[in-house]
């Protein structure tokens, strides 16, 4: 139960931290950011990949699988955003006139 509770604190701090720091972040960068949170999805699904290797309780099975639902979401369509934006900055092909 203690180690719950301590997730459960590292969790929340995490999560005030990183909204603060979010807020102050310039919108030129949220395109590496965005990268870099699909890095982060990734590891979270690797992650929740060894947890469904080894003997774990129910608990431990649904949280698994809800962060990998979550990650794998993130993952898609931060890619998915990703490449849109990256498709507007594509100069369009001059039609060939005959």
């Amino acid at each position: 139960m203690t180690n719950l509770l301590l997730m459960a604190g590292v969790f929340g701090f995490s999560f005030v931290v990183g909204y603060f720091l979010i807020l102050k972040i310039p919108t030129l960068l949220h395109t590496p950011l965005m990268s870099m949170t699909n890095a982060i999805s990734a590891v979270t699904i690797l992650g929740v990949l060894i947890l469904f290797s080894v003997a774990s309780t129910r608990t431990e099975q649904i949280l698994g699988s809800v962060a990998f639902v979550m990650a794998s979401f993130n993952l898609v369509g931060g890619f998915a955003i990703t490449d849109r934006m990256l498709r507007l900055f594509k100069k369009k092909e001059e039609e060939v006139q005959e």
